[in-house]
């Protein structure tokens, strides 16, 4: 579940630390799990596909997705990266953003800014867990060459263990915490300033009126759209991550040289290649965390 909710805060009111609710950590996992088994995974694909191949348009990508697996092929890298990905990321992310909003408070920060930060601190904690290695391999199920002899992910994953130790397995975690930093906190404040504008567009400049549901979905859903604002670092992280073989690639890449390359082969456009998708899938999350989280949480009473 989201760790910082979107209701107008009163600057004056005590300053208390969130609660944990562990039966919301088991339904913000559950929702998690739900849905990146359902939309969430074939955007994922979709746009992993078009980060990695950036000649490859949405029609193409998708055939060639289907090509490679049928439908199936659009849930590669789902099991089990994906689920462990899913499963893991929001208890991490409530824990450590709640505390990093309840200390910046305390220090004196607005609530607006400590939003942002209790969402730049949670995802970068997302990434150096569990994300690092997750989206690693599923990049790698997506963008690997398929032999013909068919090899399991664990003994693909294996292999690159052995070969390139823990920093292999984890290889473009700096990309994915750079994109987590700024997603969690670009999502709150966009989200946040959306909703101050759909309150006085429909309510007027002095309203006091409270956000209704339709209100947060649709801020919501606006602020994940505009985080997709850091496509760039997404395609970076895909390009370190990718199995593609291309004549000329570096071998050893950081964010600085695969920055290089990308610019070298497909210009200004190739960092934007994949966002609809992505865009998609922010939609989606959007959906499934606070339309159906919101729903769920009043019929079993968890806060």
């Amino acid at each position: 579940m989201a760790p910082i909710s979107n209701e107008p805060v009163d600057p004056n009111a005590p300053i208390k630390r969130k609660p944990i609710s562990y039966n919301n950590l088991l339904l913000g996992a559950s929702l998690n799990l739900f849905e990146v088994s359902t939309l969430g995974q074939p955007f994922e694909v979709l746009k992993t596909q078009m980060a990695a191949n950036r000649g490859q348009s949405i029609g193409t990508a998708a055939r060639a997705v289907w090509q490679r697996g049928g439908a199936l092929g659009f849930f590669q890298g789902l099991i089990p990266w994906a689920w462990i990905e899913a499963s893991t990321k929001g208890a991490v992310l409530l824990f450590v953003a709640s505390e990093f909003e309840y200390r910046s408070r305390s220090a004196g920060a607005s609530p607006f800014m400590s939003g942002i930060i209790g969402g730049m601190t949670g995802g970068l904690a997302q990434a150096y867990s569990t994300m690092g290695f997750c989206t690693f391999m599923k990049t790698v199920e997506v963008t690997r060459h398929k032999s013909a002899v068919k090899e399991s992910t664990f003994k693909v994953a294996s292999d690159i263990f052995k070969r390139e130790g823990i920093r292999g397995i984890n290889k473009g975690v700096n990309a994915v915490a750079v994109r987590q930093c700024t997603n969690w906190a670009s999502r709150f404040g966009f989200a946040r300033w959306a909703q101050d504008t759909i309150i006085r567009v429909r309510y007027g400049e002095d309203s006091n009126m409270k956000p209704t549901a339709v209100d947060r979905v649709l801020s919501s859903m606006v602020g994940g759209a505009l985080s997709c604002w850091n496509q760039p670092i997404e395609v970076i992280r895909v390009e370190l991550q990718s199995q593609v073989k291309t004549p000329g690639r570096p071998e050893k890449m950081n964010i600085s040289t695969a920055a290089k390359w990308i610019y070298q082969n497909n210009g200004v456009k190739g960092f934007y290649k994949g966002v609809v998708p992505r865009i998609g899938l922010g939609m989606w999350q959007t959906v499934c965390m606070v339309t159906i989280g919101d729903s769920l949480r009043q019929y079993f009473g968890t806060n």
